[in-house]
């Protein structure tokens, strides 16, 4: 390694440590001279420290940069145990955190510069939205936290090892393909939950049912046909939001089909787009009519992740698919679309799951869109019908009206 190499190695390793003692300088900035542990020098000078370190280990042993870093963290430690009831930023996070710059320093002279300097945004990221991450994990209820864990779990432990090949009859089992639908769905929701939950209802309905939709448009439908009770005359901002909520689950089924198979993706986008696209339209004009609405009541949506549930929407997952192979055997194509009108009853991601999976392995393309469509015109009709019967008869006509309108239009043009 030349020197000119040497010199530049080292030019990035002092910007890193640099840029993470900026954030630790920044936030110490009003305390007095040396009532500071370390800023932004200092770890500049942990960050240089670790590339020569790292030069040196190259020349002489490579067990050098484990000796010195193992002497900082001494001398670390014992300014902690010195000065913990002096400085008034000591804290662990600062000890940690200078090591991990010295680590950086080092890692830019073994030629990891991306890396390095990806960990040292990361990691300056963390300490700069402290009080945002604080303020988030004491608005965490523990409920929310075990859905967290629960949905880790499933994805990150459980799901790598699952089998990946198919089982049972017609091999339409494959448990790794399963299980990463749950994953996919469960994620979706709980994102779109927690979206809720930080939006809350000062947004309004609108804003409500477009995050709600990611979770589940029935529950939003249901809450929001509920309110109309409460607030008469306020049919608009009501039906704007539901509206919202449906227009969203057409924009989700299309999100799921792109990841799961961009064939039918493309054979669907038509005539989801303009669905979609068609109803977020009314609903804006109804929301423009009758801005300024402040429900109350929040949007109540369910736990953002139950392992019951997702257990149960995978065996509800695994039948489906083997209804569809049996109904597709005896019953052809009309099998098929017998089953996505009854499974579009309850609900429309399996039934776009299994025709995503089975367009892959064969299904005609055509068939596996169009029972998707199926599937949803009908949970649309369903939509219309809870409206009516909650929310009464003018809530019912904006969203039984205007469904119905988005799903003729999406159908004319398939």
């Amino acid at each position: 390694m030349t020197e000119l190499e040497n010199f530049k190695f080292l030019s990035i390793a002092l910007a890193i440590g640099l840029l993470i003692g900026l954030e630790r300088g920044w936030r110490t900035r009003d305390l007095n001279e040396g009532m500071r542990v370390a800023g932004l020098r200092t770890y500049g000078m942990f960050s240089l420290l670790g590339g020569l370190s790292g030069i040196l280990a190259q020349q002489a042993d490579i067990y050098f940069i484990g000796v010195v870093f193992l002497g900082l963290t001494l001398i670390l430690l014992l300014a902690y145990s010195k000065g913990v009831d002096t400085f008034k930023d000591f804290s662990i996070t600062g000890t940690i955190a200078s090591l991990i710059t010295f680590t950086l320093g080092a890692l830019t002279v073994f030629g990891h510069l991306t890396l390095a300097a990806a960990s040292a945004v990361v990691l300056t990221s963390l300490l700069g939205f402290k009080p945002l991450l604080h303020g988030w994990v004491k608005k965490l209820e523990q409920h929310e936290l075990h859905a967290t864990l629960k949905l880790l779990l499933i994805s990150v432990v459980i799901l790598p090892i699952l089998p990946d090949q198919n089982y049972g009859p017609w091999a339409a089992f494959n448990p790794y393909h399963i299980w990463w639908m749950v994953v996919m769905i469960a994620g979706i929701s709980y994102l779109g939950y927690f979206a809720v939950k930080i939006v809350g209802n000062q947004h309004g309905p609108v804003l409500t049912g477009a995050l709600g939709g990611l979770v589940s448009s029935t529950a939003v439908t249901l809450n929001l046909s509920k309110l109309s009770t409460q607030y008469p005359n306020m049919e608009n901002v009501l039906a704007a939001g539901i509206l919202t909520a449906c227009a969203t689950m057409f924009a989700r089924t299309l999100l799921l089909t792109s990841v799961m198979n961009s064939t039918l993706f493309k054979a669907l986008l038509p005539a989801l787009l303009v669905m979609s696209i068609f109803t977020y339209f009314v609903a804006f004009l109804l929301w423009q009519s009758a801005r300024g609405f402040r429900a109350t009541e929040e949007i109540t949506l369910e736990n953002p992740f139950q392992l019951g549930m997702a257990l149960k929407f995978g065996v509800f997952l695994v039948v489906i698919m083997l209804l569809s192979k049996l109904l597709k055997i005896y019953f052809g194509d009309i099998g098929t679309y017998i089953l996505a009108a009854t499974s579009g009853l309850a609900d429309v991601d399996p039934i776009t799951l299994s025709m995503s999976q089975m367009s892959n392995e064969g299904l005609d393309i055509n068939v596996a869109a169009k029972a998707i469509l199926i599937a949803v015109s009908v949970n649309s009709g369903i939509k219309g019908i809870f409206s009516w019967v909650i929310g009464g008869r003018a809530l019912a006509f904006r969203i039984g009206g205007t469904l119905a309108g988005a799903v003729g239009a999406g159908l004319l043009i398939t």
